[in-house]
């Protein structure tokens, strides 16, 4: 397995909490239940992505660009998750911040899947997009 095909697994996870976080309504409890998977599923991501994916990346000059932009955009889901901890669950507000964070996830992912992914496949050789996906599969295990 290749790390992009270890994160677009993950990115599809990903994909359905999102969705599912922004499709409850009035269940505060399920709701509560979905967000704590995504913002658990986010964090642990984010911090082996950055370590195995975005590090190796950015000290190459055809990736840096790219690869800090990635950071940058996890640094907004953070933000985006912490308002979602700040604000009453069962408010509107909530959930008009949870579909910001649900866009900015489908934005970031398809970001990544479109456009780093192809620099990046030009970056790394076929032992590094391995031996990277092992390394990050380990971390993600260890950490959910």
């Amino acid at each position: 397995m290749t790390i992009f095909e270890a994160l677009k697994a993950d990115h599809e996870t990903q994909r359905t909490l999102a969705t599912q976080l922004t499709n409850t309504s009035g269940d505060t409890a399920r709701r509560k239940a979905v967000f704590d998977q995504l913002k658990k599923e986010l964090a642990v991501h984010a911090d082996a992505e950055e370590r195995f994916f975005y590090k190796p990346l950015i000290s190459n000059d055809m990736s840096q660009d790219l690869s800090r932009h990635g950071i940058a955009e996890h640094h907004e889901m953070d933000e985006l998750v912490e308002d979602l901890e700040e604000t009453d669950m069962s408010s509107a507000g909530w959930l008009v911040t949870a579909k910001k964070l649900e866009e900015k996830i489908f934005h970031h992912l398809e970001d990544e899947e479109q456009q780093f992914f192809q620099i990046a496949g030009k970056v790394f050789n076929n032992n590094q997009k391995e031996d990277l996906s092992t390394k990050y599969l380990a971390y993600v295990k260890e950490n959910r």
